[in-house]
């Protein structure tokens, strides 16, 4: 329950701070005095879009604050979520800076925009005029049917399993998109395979064709130097290994006069057999080594094809290239196992599908039901509001394929005549009808949500007399169960039913206009009704008018 608003620099208002009452309260005053511009602010509450030309011309800032009553609403849930502070007063609060920064605020601790709005939209419900376009609004007259039906969980339900299906079809969308994208491109990347596979790559190869292509080169050159060393280390005459071998002879028949030699032989013998084994390999690769132009014209026909490859994809090593290679093996193998994983995706989102059916169809059949309840009770509102003849239809019809509420589709059709047509309700409704047909379905869908407030704002407008009574019965009803009621009104038969009465007025000084609301005491509130009843003369008449309406006595 709406407790106190609190209003700064807001547009016409300099400074507001006026307390509520529960049950149905009336607010009056003149078209322009403000009553408007409260609701902007309210609404600023519930986290519509702020606009800097609100603030009050000259003030750095405006705030908008107010305070509800929420113990016995159930909505500890909600801040336990968000990892607010709960206690059973809740402030929101608003502020708006002239250089266009904007704060929220819930119980004093910063929040987003998102999270004001949704806890809005569970303390409030603020009817204006143009809400009433909603009754041509499929969604607004479905969503009737499912607080009608107390659809919640099994919407929820509904709405998973709708989320899983189309991610799941969206998945498979892009699995085949991906697979005919992959498969125009099959022939080229098979062809670019078979070309790395049939140079039958291995890590180093460059390197080691590359060095034989360096040997095969200058064979010649190579097996001359390999003989003249061999020559100077093992011929017959002059060699080294020969005179090292006299040498090692020598200082052999020294060791035993002289002790030193017995090292210097000792190092002498390991030298030459060291060397003895160059020799020897020398002479074996002096005898390896040939010129052989066919092998060298095959090595440099091999590696003129990895040079070419590498041109070909841009890469400098065999390594990169036999990466590439296992990655267009890798893409083949994909294209191949693609039409196997759609089939599989292709199974699991029909079975998702049938399960969305399966929900969509409880839904249906709920529905179907709250839309015969819809039928009775809307008629039992409206025949007492003036329309004894009124036929009131909920048409209901199946979407080709579901949607993110269900699979139905669903109208309100209306006729107030005898024999009329039953046609869509803003066709054929006039002004006076839907608004009468909009409180209806208010008061009939309160009885279903626990909503702490409403505000009606004028949705009187286009009846009087009578009806002006039917309906003010009707809200005041609304406002005998747990429920704050608020109507915005010119009508006297429906100010003269609310338990509080708040004026808005503007009071003009010499530099500006400033709006204000305060509640009417009830010889104020004989006043205001009187003037509502004959206009600016205030006559004996609609004074007594006023007292009757009011239920007031002589005195007041």
């Amino acid at each position: 329950m709406l407790q106190s608003l609190y209003i700064q620099n807001y547009a016409l208002i300099e400074k507001l701070d006026i307390d509520f009452t529960s049950g149905f309260s009336v607010i009056t005053g003149e078209t322009g005095a403000g009553k408007s511009i409260i609701l902007g602010a309210i609404g600023l509450l519930l986290g519509q879009r702020a606009d800097v030309k609100a603030i009050r011309r000259g003030a750095a800032k405006c705030v908008i604050e107010a305070r509800f009553d929420i113990a016995g609403y159930n909505l500890r849930p909600f801040f336990e979520e968000h990892e607010l502070e709960y206690e059973d007063e809740c402030i929101l609060r608003r502020e708006l800076s002239a250089a266009g920064k904007s704060r929220a605020f819930i119980n004093d601790t910063p929040a987003a925009l998102t999270q004001m709005r949704e806890l809005g939209e569970l303390l409030i419900d603020v009817h204006s005029q143009h809400q009433n376009l909603l009754l041509n609004k499929e969604g607004f007259q479905l969503n009737v049917l499912d607080i009608i039906a107390y659809n919640d969980e099994a919407l929820n339900s509904y709405t998973a399993l709708y989320r899983e299906w189309k991610q799941t079809q969206q998945q498979l969308e892009a699995l085949v998109e991906h697979a005919e994208k992959a498969k125009a491109d099959e022939d080229y990347i098979r062809f670019q395979l078979q070309q790395l596979e049939e140079a039958r790559l291995l890590p180093g190869m460059q390197e080691e064709l590359e060095q034989e292509a360096e040997t095969l080169t200058h064979a010649e050159d190579i097996k001359a130097a390999l003989f003249r060393t061999d020559n100077l280390l093992a011929s017959d005459e002059g060699a080294v290994l020969a005179a090292m071998k006299e040498c090692l002879h020598t200082l052999q028949g020294l060791q035993r006069v002289y002790q030193p030699a017995v090292e210097l032989t000792e190092r002498l013998e390991s030298t030459y057999i060291e060397l003895k084994d160059i020799s020897q390999e020398v002479a074996d690769r002096g005898e390896e080594v040939e010129f052989n132009p066919e092998r060298l014209q095959e090595v440099n026909e091999r590696l003129n094809q990895i040079y070419s490859l590498q041109q070909k994809h841009r890469v400098s090593t065999v390594e990169e290239l036999i990466a590439l290679s296992d990655e267009y093996a890798e893409r083949l193998n994909g294209i191949t196992s693609s039409d196997s994983r759609i089939e599989e995706v292709k199974a699991a989102c029909e079975a998702i599908y049938n399960k969305v059916e399966e929900q969509a169809a409880i839904l249906t059949n709920r529905r179907r039901a709250a839309a015969r309840i819809v039928e009775q009770q809307m008629a039992e509102r409206l025949v007492p509001l003036g329309m004894p003849n009124v036929r009131f239809v909920v048409e209901m019809g199946k979407r080709k394929e579901p949607g993110l509420h269900g699979a139905d589709t669903v109208s309100f059709l209306f006729s107030a005549n005898k024999n009329g047509t039953l046609q869509n309700i803003s066709s054929v409704a006039s002004g006076g009808e839907i608004a009468r047909v909009m409180l209806s379905v208010k008061a009939m869908i309160a009885g279903a949500v626990k909503l702490p407030t409403i505000i009606f704002d004028e949705i009187d407008t286009g009846v009087s007399g009578e009806i002006a009574d039917r309906m003010a019965d009707i809200m005041q009803e609304m406002g005998d169960h747990s429920r704050q009621v608020i109507s915005i009104t010119h009508l006297p038969q429906i100010a003269a039913r609310g338990r509080a009465h708040y004026k808005v007025y503007k009071q003009d000084n010499e530099t500006e206009t400033n709006s204000h609301i305060r509640r009417l005491t009830d010889r104020e509130r004989v006043e205001e009704v009187a003037h509502m009843l004959s206009g600016a003369t205030l006559t004996e008449a609609a004074l007594n008018n006023a007292r009757a309406l009011l239920g007031m006595d002589s005195s007041l």
